[in-house]
C-alpha cells in the first residue's frame, strides 16, 4: 500500500509546494486503516463521494506553501487513482459486498416503543 507521505511527494510533483502541504488530506483518506489494515479500508473513502467529502472536511481549495491555490478535489482524485487506478463510485464498492443473513435482519419495534393509546385521553 502507498503511504500518505508518498502520496504527498506525488502531489508535490503535480502541483508544487512542499510535502508538508498535503498529508492532512492523504492521511484522511487512509485513516480507515485504523479499522481494517488491508485494502478493504478503502471502501469508506476511496470513491467519488469520498472525494467530495474531502471538500467538506478541508474546504474546496488548498493554499500551498508556494501560494498556489488548488482544488481539494484534485488531491482526492490523485489519491484514489494512485491507489485504485480509477475513481469508483460508492455503488461499485457495494456491489462487491457479499450479503450475509445478519445484514438484512430487522425487528419490528413499533409496538415496543409507541406509547399505548389511552381511551380516556381521546375522549377528553
Amino acid at each position: 500500500m502507498v503511504h500518505p507521505y508518498h502520496h504527498s511527494l506525488s502531489s508535490v510533483k503535480k502541483w508544487g509546494g512542499a510535502a508538508s502541504d498535503y498529508p492532512a488530506i492523504h492521511n484522511w483518506f487512509d485513516a480507515s486503516k485504523q479499522i481494517t489494515a488491508d485494502f478493504r479500508h478503502r471502501v469508506l473513502r476511496h470513491h467519488a463521494e469520498g472525494i467530495f467529502m474531502a471538500e467538506i472536511v478541508f474546504g474546496p481549495t488548498v493554499t500551498l506553501s508556494s501560494g498556489r491555490v488548488i482544488p481539494t478535489r484534485w488531491i482526492g482524485e490523485q489519491h484514489v487513482i494512485e491507489d485504485l487506478g480509477f475513481i469508483p463510485s460508492f455503488a461499485d464498492w457495494v456491489r462487491c459486498i457479499r450479503p450475509e443473513p445478519w445484514m438484512s435482519r430487522t425487528r419490528r419495534i413499533a409496538c415496543e416503543v409507541e406509547p399505548p393509546v389511552s381511551l380516556t385521553a381521546e375522549g377528553a
